[in-house]
């Protein structure tokens, strides 16, 4: 039997606790049916008896206080919620135990912004991850030496997992429920919790906004530019010397400021704008691939997939009919 360990932290996300908790026992139930002994014994670990969540709207109580566990097989750390700085300082303690617990042999899974406790433990220093797109960001702003891939729903490296947006964690959830067990378990999960399985990509969904509290002014007015002027086709050249920069320092200054190559930056700005134009106008797909400083249908479509992984035409009709 595989021990699973869901952490009660402070500041967390009350349904990613209860759904681990209530996806992991029907699989139990689902293993038992077939003749085969329950897979897990679950786990809700904390440091209190007591935990409340949501300014005091709901508590969830502890089985177990996080000292008395030796050995664990998966801890699975919820999303947090509110100010990421301050949930993962009242969360400290858990840190070092988590650490801990994956040099015994552990798999840690961290869901959307419980990543940034699963960075604060040390254990994502030159590792991939991923997290909530909104506070993409601020992730890379704590966390540079992570490498942060915020397009992915999931990553899966070294025994270290995590999920991007809110109800990506449903994924993840099935993801490891496909380690533990088998495919086939995998589906039958999926099926009862009417779960997309094998879902890759949370790209269609970000929203791009550049950090911007990094602290050099120069960069940021360069951002400014961009964003203002996204329609241009912008040469580097031309660009860091309206900014009395050499290439080599502009762009070495620009990728410091902000995570993000200088090109990287201006396809994302630019593809941001199309899309805002995809959901809500009515020109054709050249217009705007025009009014967004592109020349080439090809080179638009491919940059556009590569940001939000769909082409033009499928954004349009998956979000413009959303919209209306």
């Amino acid at each position: 039997m595989k021990s699973i360990t869901i952490l009660a932290l402070h500041h967390a996300s009350i349904a990613s606790i209860a759904d681990s908790y209530t996806l992991f026992a029907k699989v139990n139930e689902f293993l038992q049916e077939t003749g085969q002994e329950e897979p897990f014994e679950i786990r809700l670990a904390g440091i209190n008896k007591t935990t409340t969540l949501s300014n005091q709207l709901f508590a969830v109580f502890p089985q177990v206080h996080i000292k008395e566990i030796d050995r664990t097989d998966l801890v699975i750390i919820p999303s947090l919620t509110g100010n990421m700085m301050t949930a993962t300082h009242l969360n400290r303690e858990f840190g070092g135990w988590i650490a801990k617990q994956y040099k015994q042999g552990a798999s840690i899974a961290a869901m959307s912004t419980g990543t940034f406790l699963l960075a604060f433990s040390g254990l994502l220093k030159n590792k991939q991850c991923t997290t909530h797109w909104a506070y993409a960001n601020e992730f890379r702003h704590f966390y540079p030496l992570s490498t942060l891939v915020d397009e992915k729903i999931i990553t899966d490296q070294s025994g270290l997992y995590s999920s991007g947006g809110s109800n990506a964690y449903w994924n993840l959830l099935l993801h490891l429920t496909e380690k533990l067990t088998d495919r086939r378990t995998a589906i039958r999960t999926a099926k009862y919790f009417v779960i997309d399985i094998d879902k890759n990509l949370q790209s269609p969904f970000i929203i791009f906004n550049g950090l911007k509290d990094h602290g050099d002014d120069m960069v940021l007015q360069a951002q400014e530019y961009i964003e203002q002027n996204y329609f241009d086709r912008f040469v580097v050249d031309e660009l860091a010397a309206r900014f009395n920069c050499g290439r080599r320092t502009f762009e070495r200054r620009f990728s410091k400021a902000t995570r993000h190559s200088l090109i990287s930056y201006i396809q994302k700005v630019k593809i941001e704008a199309a899309k805002k134009q995809l959901e809500s106008g009515s020109k054709t797909v050249s217009e705007i691939m025009l009014d967004s400083g592109y020349a080439d249908i090809q080179s638009f479509r491919s940059v556009f997939r590569k940001v939000t992984g769909m082409t033009p035409v499928d954004y349009r009709n998956k979000y413009r009919a959303a919209a209306n």
